[in-house]
């Protein structure tokens, strides 16, 4: 196994259960892939502002979440408005903001029943099964919603907003099928971050992979006699079948299988001694100004993140579309203005620059690609499934079946 991300790890998980022997080699000081995190001066920094969702099915298969110690972001979202921040929940998972809900939305506009009719007419496949929704017609969120006659302020505002940070674009390019795949999570489950760190995850699917070796990095896999030779700086390694469990661009380097369009994503981490709003949500620029796509208070979700008498504010911006890019005194301000504060006394604790954050996912959607590249070569990854955790998962399991097809034909 080469890489040691969520696909691998699941992926030598699944085999491991079918009694085979599985060595994995990561690049890396530590498992995880694209799923790690920082500390620093006492702050658990995730690489990246990223969240799990509970309701991923692989996720409720493979993952023991009680042991994660979930700690779950408010169910919603809260819009800045130029007089003040909306704070829009759902009402079936937090009935007693459904008060303030209904005001906030009413109030700023941003709660029209017309549209709110029109939003869930579009988001109704999500709700069946998901097989009926991925086989009907595909295009681009845009144009779907377009379509939809959903053109109002909950769109604009609240849900292009939104969905910016989640996707790692603005222009609406992605398949509306991914979309609604993703509206069905949401609407199963609250997202969140273990108490330990987004870490916690992989540290958790790699406890059953005893032979995982760290700082190690594949140069070349090729075939060679009845099986695959791996070239790695710590010697070379024969094996009856390899998984090539990389990012996408490295995938692409090994064994020729085309990388789609990767989505960047910076996130800046910034130190506070009081938290700039005391609600535990994402916030967005409903307003459509500024380059961060989202910012959060992340320590009144989980305190353990910062210690103790500071906090822990996240501000995510673009590497493409519409409002990619900043530099830092633009996303400081811009941030501190969608909290609702003056940021002048933040001091920034890591900033987190992820160029290949997401795999693009453009209409039609493709749910799975060709794990199997051939002599006893396979690959798997999100880039090979959708771009989630929930795809990794399990891309991971199907290329274990893949491999253990082959090694039993």
């Amino acid at each position: 196994m080469v890489g040691a991300g969520l696909a691998g790890l699941a992926c030598a998980r699944s085999l491991q259960a079918r009694g085979l022997e599985v060595r994995v080699l990561e690049a890396g000081d530590a498992v995880g892939g694209r799923v790690r995190t920082d500390h620093v001066d006492g702050f658990t920094l995730d690489r990246g502002f990223q969240l799990l969702n509970p309701a991923y099915p692989a996720v409720r298969e493979l993952v023991d979440v009680d042991a994660l110690d979930l700690r779950a972001f408010l169910p919603g979202v809260a819009v800045r408005r130029d007089d003040r921040l909306a704070l829009l929940a759902d009402p079936r998972r937090a009935p007693l903001l459904l008060g303030r809900t209904l005001v906030d939305g009413l109030r700023s506009g941003l709660l029209r029943p017309d549209e709110l009719l029109r939003l869930a007419r579009w988001a109704a496949p999500a709700l069946g099964p998901v097989q009926r929704a991925l086989a009907a017609p595909d295009t681009s969120l845009a144009a779907s919603l377009d379509g939809a006659g959903v053109e109002g302020p909950l769109r604009r505002a609240v849900l292009e907003p939104f969905l910016a940070g989640v996707l790692a674009e603005d222009d609406g390019t992605t398949s509306a099928a991914f979309v609604r795949l993703l509206v069905r999570a949401f609407l199963r489950g609250t997202p969140g971050v273990p108490a330990a760190g987004m870490a916690a995850l992989p540290a958790q699917l790699a406890e059953g992979v005893p032979d995982v070796r760290l700082g190690v990095r594949v140069d070349r896999v090729e075939p060679h006699g009845p099986g695959v030779r791996v070239h790695a700086d710590d010697g070379v390694t024969d094996a009856r079948a390899v998984v090539v469990a990389t990012d996408a661009p490295a995938a692409e380097r090994l064994v020729g299988v085309p990388a789609p369009v990767m989505k960047g994503l910076t996130t800046h981490w910034y130190a506070t001694d009081a938290a700039p709003t005391l609600l535990p949500a994402v916030v967005v620029d409903g307003r459509d100004r500024g380059p961060v796509v989202n910012a959060a208070v992340v320590s009144l979700v989980a305190p353990g993140y910062a210690p103790a008498g500071q906090h822990l504010v996240q501000a995510t911006v673009l590497h493409h579309g519409r409002r990619r890019g900043a530099d830092e005194p633009q996303v400081r301000a811009h941030a501190g203005e969608v909290l609702g504060t003056d940021p002048r006394g933040w001091r920034e604790v890591v900033r987190h620059v992820i160029p290949a954050a997401l795999p693009a996912q453009p209409p039609p959607l493709v749910t799975r690609r060709d794990v199997v590249v051939g002599d006893g070569l396979f690959v798997c990854g999100d880039h090979r499934d959708t771009a989630s955790i929930q795809g990794a998962l399990v891309s991971g399991r199907r290329t274990a079946r893949a491999v253990a097809h082959h090694l039993t034909r």
